[in-house]
């Protein structure tokens, strides 16, 4: 190892302990060093080990998991042993993780900017005022709009790129020699992400800061990272320079990576079911309430105002938007965990209740959502298969035995091992947490499904599967599908018909081919221009494997 190293690993390996007492095999013998300044990316498909060996470079694993060999040194600080990493201070001075679930990293009942105050106080010692402003300044630099009101807010009145801007922002709180980023994008539209690469590529050079970003979005790394570390079942596949594996890869599972992150062609309009919408929204209007004194109050600034559209059977519409734009709140007004302000609802052309208490079973049945964080939406002291078939018995009436056999074919389908429907939700990775999610949804056999980001955790490959599969299972249910994403990509192969929303309105609405080829709004063609504008300051060996066959 030169002393000029800031990582360095030698044969590591990690095990997680399984439901049977077995120890499983995570990370399996990887070594590699890491240069104080150098940028290194790592990718590879769902449950490849990358997260394990994020968390690992801070000394901490998941519950159930433990180091069983080899070294791993950050800054001199043996991370294997609690004690050193303890007394070190590693954790937020030395080394900063932002994790890939905001929703589940961040503390309910606090509000945004009263978590980074804390960081602030307790690692940085500030005393409160200069942490106050410090916090305020650190949101505004990862682009949240209006950062002084965002910070008294509470996480779940935040969109899901804002909260992970605001998870950025903690862990650049003091100045840390190593960044580790999970998917630091992936909750992110394309305009946001631009920024936030920027940002974090900005901050890199200007703090001489080492980082390791862990991202199933091969472009991403390609902007950012100057080196790049492909894994697969834990084992570390290759290693090298960016451009050198982008363009000549040696390993055929590169290869596969790089095939699999081409542009998908436009998918055909689908024909629509027939008789009239599935489901109608009418002018809805929605506003947060204010926090007061003696309770709270409507909201003045609106998270979405007069919102009107049809979904008929059998096809999916795509609502795209800049983070806070009100996707994920649409989603929610739909699904009937929050009411509209103003406004109607008609399912089947019966009126829907506002919430989802007031909706019968069989509503409840034909409604289902998939959120943006599984793990928040996954039931912890649950194993994943009781998850499933728990919807199955709920919704559908069946047997034990039928619904343990159904989940298990779900998981199949989703191409989530049989050994994993053993687990607990925290036991997998991010992927695999979003595809028990999808599992479950599909386990309701509904008739509209709303997805909400579902494959912003997935790998290129992954994400493939399960769009293959929800476009099969799409054509031999006649579901309908309210499809939120701030990826083209998934837009483009998904949706025939498209929704811009900006600050709450809707900007367009038209055939998706037609918004990307010709749009009309300036927020369509910003986030068209930011997704052109990533592609082009990436390496090129993506762009140029896209034209070979």
């Amino acid at each position: 190892m030169s002393m000029a190293d800031l990582i360095e690993a030698r044969d590591l390996s990690v095990g997680y302990e399984a439901a049977d007492g077995q120890l499983r095999t995570v990370l399996d013998r990887v070594s590699f060093n890491l240069a104080p300044g150098v940028a290194l990316g790592i990718v590879g498909e769902s449950g490849s080990g990358k997260t394990t060996l994020g968390r690992a470079l801070l000394g901490h694993l998941r519950d159930g998991g433990r180091f069983t060999g080899g070294t791993l040194s950050v800054a001199g600080v043996d991370v294997t042993d609690p004690r050193a990493v303890a007394r070190s201070g590693l954790r937020g001075r030395v080394a900063a993780m932002a994790p890939q679930n905001p929703l589940s990293s961040l503390t309910h009942h606090l509000t945004v900017g009263a978590q980074i105050e804390e960081i602030l106080r307790l690692r940085a010692g500030m005393n409160r005022t200069v942490a106050r402003d410090r916090a305020v300044a650190l949101m505004a630099e990862t682009g949240l709009p209006d950062p002084a009101r965002l910070a008294r807010r509470y996480p779940h009145q935040l969109s899901g790129g804002q909260r992970q801007r605001v998870i950025i922002a903690a862990a650049l709180a003091c100045d840390p020699a190593l960044l580790v980023l999970d998917e630091p994008t992936s909750a992110l539209d394309k305009s946001t992400e631009a920024q936030v690469l920027d940002l974090v590529a900005g901050i890199r050079t200007e703090r001489g800061m080492s980082l390791v970003l862990i991202s199933h979005d091969l472009n991403v790394v390609a902007r950012v990272c100057d080196r790049v570390m492909v894994m697969r079942h834990g084992c570390l596949v290759e290693d090298g320079a960016v451009e050198e594996v982008y363009s000549a890869p040696k390993a055929d599972y590169t290869r596969d990576l790089l095939e699999a992150a081409r542009p998908p062609k436009a998918t055909p309009l689908r024909a629509r079911g027939a008789g009239g919408p599935l489901l109608r929204a009418e002018s809805l209007d929605f506003a947060y309430p204010e926090a007061t004194f003696f309770g709270s109050r409507p909201g003045k600034s609106a998270a979405l105002s007069d919102i009107s559209f049809d979904l008929h059977r059998g096809e999916t519409l795509g609502v795209i938007g800049e983070s806070g734009s009100g996707k994920s709140t649409l989603a929610s007004l739909v699904c009937g965990l929050r009411a509209p302000t103003r406004g109607r609802l008609l399912f089947d052309s019966t009126a829907l209740g506002a919430l989802a208490a007031r909706r019968n079973r069989q509503q409840l049945r034909r409604i289902q959502i998939v959120f943006q964080d599984p793990l928040s939406s996954l039931n912890p002291r649950l194993r994943c298969g009781e998850s499933v078939m728990h919807a199955m018995r709920h919704f559908l009436g069946v047997g034990t035995r039928e619904a343990r056999e159904r989940s298990i074919g779900l998981f199949a389908q989703l191409g989530l091992e049989p050994d994993l429907f053993e687990r607990y939700p925290r036991q997998l990775s991010g992927g695999q947490q979003q595809r028990v999610a999808i599992a479950r949804a599909f386990a309701a056999e509904p008739d509209l499904l709303i997805c909400d980001e579902v494959t912003s955790a997935l790998d290129a490959a992954v994400q493939g599967q399960v769009l293959d599969l929800l476009g099969s299972m799409q054509t031999r249910s006649g579901c309908a599908i309210l499809l939120i994403t701030h990826d083209l990509g998934v837009l483009r192969r998904m949706a025939g018909r498209t929704i811009v929303l900006d600050k709450g309105r809707m900007a367009e609405s038209g055939v998706t081919a037609d918004v990307f080829s010709k749009p009309r709004s300036t927020t369509a063609a910003a986030l068209l221009s930011a997704a052109h504008q990533i592609e082009r300051r990436s390496t090129k060996p993506i762009p140029t494997l896209e034209t070979t066959t």
